[in-house]
């Protein structure tokens, strides 16, 4: 599908949040042509979906997903050093991206939400 498909699922008034995703996902894609693109608005119209991200996107599992970013996006997998939960290190990479730092604690091992961040996702 391209973009434009995907945007139709968009609710207006979160296709800034949308847009921001796709920057976050191409600005470090794998260089894989195409396909990275696609990927890109795919997982972005996921993001914008209630639940966890791999079963937004209908896959597998979370190692599914994480493969999938692997493969696609690579320099950003690598960034996911603690192996957060997707939705929510994207979001933190775009914060920070932008300045805002809203988490609650100075480090993940010491947040009250550590577990909303990185426990399992069942």
């Amino acid at each position: 599908m391209e973009k434009a498909d995907f945007l139709k699922k968009v609710p207006p008034d979160r296709v800034d949040e949308y847009e921001d995703i796709i920057k976050l996902l191409l600005d470090h894609k794998s260089g894989f042509g195409h396909a990275a693109e696609e990927v890109a608005y795919w997982v972005a119209a996921s993001c914008l979906m209630d639940g966890h991200l791999w079963r937004a996107m209908e896959l597998a599992d979370r190692k599914e997903l994480s493969e999938l970013l692997a493969f696609h996006f690579h320099p950003l997998f690598e960034k996911n050093t603690g192996d957060m939960k997707w939705k929510k290190f994207f979001y933190k990479q775009i914060c920070e991206r932008e300045g805002f730092y809203t988490c609650k604690s100075p480090s993940c091992g010491v947040c009250v939400d550590y577990q909303k961040c990185f426990g399992l996702e069942e």
